[in-house]
This record gives C-alpha cells, structure tokens and sequence, in this order.
C-alpha cells in the first residue's frame, strides 16, 4: 500500500518539527485507541499500552497519521480511567511509564504520531487535592481548588442548584460538614475550579511532563465544560435529555471563560512545534464553537453534527455544510467523527445487520472525501457493532441509574484472529467486557486479505486519500444528485483549479442509481449494472 515511503516521510517531518510549526494535524487521519480493549499483554483480559505497541505494525498498515490514546494514568478507574488520581504517571493496570516511552519512541520510527487524553475538567477524589480538599474545611485554600458551595434550605439540605450530572442524578454531593461539591460527571470526579490559579498551573507541569517525553498532542476532555459561571444559576431541566442542538438554558457548559482556557493550552503547546490540541466540544451553537477554533485557541474542535445525523442524504448534506462553515469562517479545519468511546457503534446506528454495516462502510467514504481531520474508533474498520452485555458487566457511572444506557457496547476488546472469543486480544477467555462469538468473521485475520472487507476498504480509502491527487482543496462543491443522493467534488477554495478533485457519492436511496462521469477510485458496495446501489457511496476522478 506504499506506506513505508510515507513512514520515511513522517520521520523527517518529524526531525524538522524543531525548525518549523508544523500542521500536519489539518489533514490528518486519527485512530482512537480505547486502551483497555485494543491488545492485552499479560494476560489480565485488560488491554494495556504494551499490547499498543505490540500492534504498531498493523495500525502502520492500515495507515492512519496519528493515534489519539485513552487515558492510562493513575486511577481507582470509576469511569474506566477518565477519574484520574495521578495525571503525570501510568497505571499499573496499563504498565509504566518505561512502556509509555517505548510505544510512544516506536510508533514515532512508524511514522505515526501520538496524542493523548488531557483530562482538566475534574480529578478523581482520591487524587491527593480532594483529600487535602476534605481535610482543611470550609474556606481553606484545598477547597477552592474545586467547587465547594453551602448547600440551600433551612438547613443547607438541598443542593446548591438544581444541577444534573451528565450521568444521572444530582451534580452535587454533600461532604461531612454539611457543604456540597459540584462533579458534572460521577460523585467520584469532583470538577477543578479553574478561577483558581494554582490549577492552571497544575494542568500546564501535566502538559510539560507528556509533551517533554515526546507527545505530539492532547485530546482535551470535556472542553466545553471547564469554565462554571460565578453565581451557578440553575439550569432548564430539559437540557438534561437534550442529545444535540437544544435551546435549553443550560450553564453547566459554554460558558464565558472557555475561550482564554483553549488560549492557555495553545500557549503552552507553541513552545512545542508541530503538536495538537483537539477539543471534545458537545458544542451545537456556531458562534462559540468558531470563537474556540479562532487563532490562537483549540487547533481542532470535535463537531458532532455528523455522528448524530440520520443516514439520510438531505439531512447528512446540511450536516456537512454547517460542520464545514464554521471552521472555515475562522480559518480552521473541520474535525469529522463518526464514532467514539461514547457513542453507539455505526453499524448499530445506522440500524444494525447488515444494512447498518453496508451504511457505515458508505458513511467511511463520505467522511473520507471531506476535508479535514478524521478520526476513526479503534474496531469500526472491522464493522463491529455493539454487544449485548449482562447487566453489571464492566464498570459504567451512567448505567447505575439508567440501565438503558451503557456505553460499554461500543468498547468491547478488539478481535484479531482466530474463530472464537478472546479472538486473539487475550491469553485470558475472560476479557473485561464479552466478546460476542459472531465475530469470528470480522477479526482482523479474516479480513485482511479480503479485498471486499470493511478493513480492506478503510486501507484503501485512507490510502487513496494521502496519494491521490484529486484529494486536494479545503471546501466541497455540491453537484446535482437524484432524490435521496448527493454528490460533491473536493474543490480549491480559491477556485485556482476547477478541474480537478474527487467527487463522492452518495445514495440513500430505496434504489440503485446512475453515477456522474468520471473514473470510479472505490466504491462501498458493488456496482449493479454500472450503478451504485442504495446504501452506498462510491469515489470518482
């Protein structure tokens, strides 16, 4: 697939980053790795960093630029990892900081670069802070590294406001002496008060320390959530069930502040060329989400249009021209993402069997010919879908309250080879979370040398997309397309060269239908007849 010239290429990239910023990140293809179910190393049924590196050979393959890592830090592990009791260390669930280096120094010789999770919305409460926050008392200094409030009623019985946690019940818990703290995630994920200098100044010694050793970035967790508004008015209860765009007043996130916290982190990672910052920004209002990607701030944003769009060719149409709008307006690039950690897989989303699988493997193309970064969710180019789990099975906050809701089938181990679970992720038959026995068609053994695999069309989209000339210009140019298609050409912007470009097709359509000139590059599903059938999408040239 030509990769090894494109390794060699990404090296001495890398080399020149001390000379010159590089923004390799705008067109960059990202991998997720969901760390605890990528490869297991010794046999706990946890996937852990060396079985990361173990696998450096395959993601080289599929031919990804970058990968984005879960965190593997310090962490009684409550929300798998994202409660975080020591920022600057390696769990020992995951290895040590010794294995960090390795895989990090190898899948730089790869030519991959890595990021990682930058979690500075909360702590863990068994990070020594909220010890010494619970130690000192009402007032004190440890206190006011978090957000402490006396609660409301006669007694100071009730919450603060009337606040929800994203994952079910109240954002408020009440400590021995009577006062309350804010977490908008778990009780056990108390939220750091950034009015407060010293936790600044605690997140940027984290920064320094991953970026001294080599990181090329971070994912920034809940970066629409970090600045909380002095006087914490209450919010629009139906913003708790709202699952994008809503105009439900809700002051748990966006609020004033943000933008100079996004300013920090760019202001740190300057003095380190060439690497990244992503923001997850659950963010549906334009304004702010252009004001966090402005010069200066966040270099990608996460927008989630896209992923939470039904598969439906007029709706995915607006999608893409607001997802593409906004970072155009100041300069920046679109950031695409049809899966992650927290979402449903594709194909299950996109309803499952196999016409879910045939949608996702169309939806891959159309989020391929976009400009922008991309990032893929380890498993989607195996056409995985969710599992069924027991109730009770792997750890989830959100599941405790709502057992309709359990993120954990979309992070189910990896499966690499063989006919029946672990499916080569494990010495050990019990894996943290089940693998399902019908996958025994789609580990990564069994696709790899079929050309019509879900995996062998992700290599060849990704591949098609870092070679081929028509990938070129940073705007699309809609063409005319039948009832329940589109189609679009990558064009310049500036209009420079109106001829060349891909042009991507899309057909949700109940029927197969003609496809406009031009030489076919891949398509998602066979051609009926010269046409592309319904549920697919194809690349012309």
């Amino acid at each position: 697939m030509g990769r090894g010239v494109r390794s060699e290429a990404h090296a001495a990239e890398r080399d020149d980053d001390a000379a010159r910023p590089a923004s390799w990140w705008r067109d960059a293809v990202f991998y997720q790795v969901y760390v605890r179910s990528f490869a297991d190393s010794n046999g706990d049924g946890i996937g852990d960093l060396e079985g990361v590196r173990s696998r450096l050979g395959y993601l080289e393959l599929l031919g990804i630029d970058a990968l984005w890592l879960t965190p593997f830090y310090r962490s009684p592990m409550v929300d798998n990892g994202y409660d975080v009791a020591d920022p600057r260390d390696v769990d020992p669930l995951f290895g040590d900081l010794e294995t960090f280096d390795a895989l990090l120094a190898e899948a730089h010789e790869h030519g991959i670069k890595v990021t990682i999770d930058l979690v500075a919305n909360h702590t863990s409460d068994q990070h020594p802070w909220f010890a010494a926050a619970l130690a000192a008392g009402r007032g004190s200094p440890e206190r006011d590294r978090y957000i402490f409030r006396e609660g409301t009623g006669d007694h100071g019985e009730r919450p603060p406001n009337n606040w929800v946690s994203a994952f079910g019940g109240p954002a408020w818990t009440r400590v021995e002496d009577g006062q309350w703290y804010l977490h908008l995630f778990a009780p056990e994920q108390p939220d750091l008060n950034w009015h407060n200098p010293e936790v600044r100044q605690d997140v940027e010694r984290t920064m320094r320390f991953w970026l001294d050793r080599g990181v090329d970035g971070f994912r920034i967790d809940v970066a629409h959530g970090m600045a909380k508004p002095h006087d914490l008015p209450d919010m629009d209860p139906r913003a708790a069930q709202a699952i994008g765009p809503h105009d439900y007043a809700d002051p748990r996130f966006d609020n004033e502040g943000l933008a100079d916290i996004h300013a920090f982190f760019r202001s740190v990672l300057e003095e380190y060329p060439g690497t990244v910052a992503t923001g997850e920004l659950w963010t549906f209002d334009d304004n702010l989400l252009a004001r966090y990607l402005e010069p200066g701030r966040l270099h990608l944003g996460f927008n989630f249009r896209l992923a939470l769009t039904h598969f439906d060719a007029d709706t995915l149409r607006a999608a893409i021209d607001r997802s593409l709008a906004v970072p155009h307006r100041v300069g920046a690039p679109a950031t695409w993402a049809l899966g992650n950690h927290d979402l449903w897989r594709q194909v299950s989303r996109y309803g499952g069997d196999e016409a879910g699988l045939r949608r996702a493997r169309a939806m891959l193309l159309v989020e391929l010919a976009l400009p922008g970064a991309v990032y893929l969710y380890n498993g989607e180019e195996l056409g995985l879908d969710n599992v069924d789990l027991p109730p009770g099975v792997g750890q989830e906050p959100r599941a405790k309250d709502d057992s309709g809701y359990n993120r954990n089938v979309a992070r189910a181990p990896i499966p690499w080879e063989g006919t029946a679970p672990p499916f080569g992720f494990s010495p050990n038959e019990q894996t943290w979370l089940p693998m399902p026995a019908h996958w025994a068609d789609r580990t990564v053994e069994a696709q790899l040398e079929d050309p019509d695999s879900t995996l062998s069309l992700y290599r060849a989209a990704i591949e098609l997309r870092h070679t081929h000339a028509a990938f070129s210009g940073d705007g699309i140019e809609w063409y005319g397309a039948p009832a329940g298609c589109f189609a679009f050409r990558r064009a310049d912007l500036a209009g420079e060269d109106d001829e060349s470009g891909v042009v991507c097709v899309l057909n949700t359509s109940g029927s197969p239908v003609d496809l406009p000139p031009g030489d076919l590059l891949l398509s998602s599903a066979p051609l009926v007849d010269g046409k592309l059938p319904s549920d697919a999408a194809a690349w012309l040239a």
